[in-house]
């Protein structure tokens, strides 16, 4: 299996950005790719998703370009910008995770991973013009909510504080347990933000922090005892 969701990757990538991840892949191919191991309407679901996604990646491109001065071409971030090919495999696999399609979005984000050392998981539910500067390092956890126009920085992770077990000792599934970040957040690199809680809109957190409280629309948390200002 893990080789033939490999082959439907590249076709994703060949038909979305033809010009730099290779021609003639048609969407007949990807459809019969698809077919190969998971359930054809689901398949055909995907292919009507196309116009859709493509928009949304455009939308990532051009967050990446307009993030970073050493950009000097949306090829150039097409081309050499690892958080493009993680977010091709994350928008892919979030969108067969809504269809009801079981293991194969965990396999395409981990290639994601394995290929650019950004994590990102499939079910995490991300918003428009979403980029990550460089991108080693990024973690992103299963319950987060990313809004419109965020920006991270690489080692950034957005996880779990802690989760409850049962009456086993086994982790209790599916309670929302990582970060919410509103529209227009940004977060500089190394910095870890844990559980629940919501980062409001415009928030600023700088290089280094650890963050387990949420912050209020417009503030900035940087280093020196995690001084909070409003902008």
């Amino acid at each position: 299996m893990v080789n033939k969701v490999e082959e439907i990757i590249n076709s994703f990538r060949s038909i979305l950005f033809p010009k730099f991840y290779g021609e003639g892949v048609s969407e007949e191919l990807l459809y019969a790719q698809m077919c190969s191991i998971m359930e054809k309407e689901k398949a055909a679901r995907m292919i009507e998703y196309l116009p859709e996604l493509k928009h949304q990646l455009d939308m990532d491109v051009e967050a990446a370009y307009n993030g970073d001065p050493a950009a000097e071409s949306y090829d150039e971030i097409i081309c050499c910008y690892p958080v493009i090919k993680a977010m091709i495999n994350y928008r892919i696999a979030h969108r067969m995770l809504e269809l009801g399609v079981q293991l194969i979005p965990r396999i395409i984000t981990e290639k994601a991973h394995s290929e650019t050392g950004i994590d990102i998981h499939p079910a995490a539910t991300i918003g428009h013009h979403f980029t990550i500067d460089h991108g080693t390092g990024v973690v992103i956890g299963a319950t987060c909510i990313i809004g419109n126009n965020v920006k991270l920085y690489q080692g950034v992770t957005l996880g779990a504080k802690s989760f409850p077990l049962d009456e086993n000792g086994h982790p209790i599934k599916g309670i929302p347990r990582h970060p919410i970040l509103e529209d227009d957040v940004i977060i500089y690199s190394n910095s870890t933000v844990l559980g629940r809680i919501t980062i409001g809109k415009g928030t600023v957190i700088g290089g280094n922090l650890w963050v387990t409280e949420g912050t209020k629309p417009g503030e900035k948390l940087m280093q020196g005892n995690n001084i909070r200002n409003k902008q």
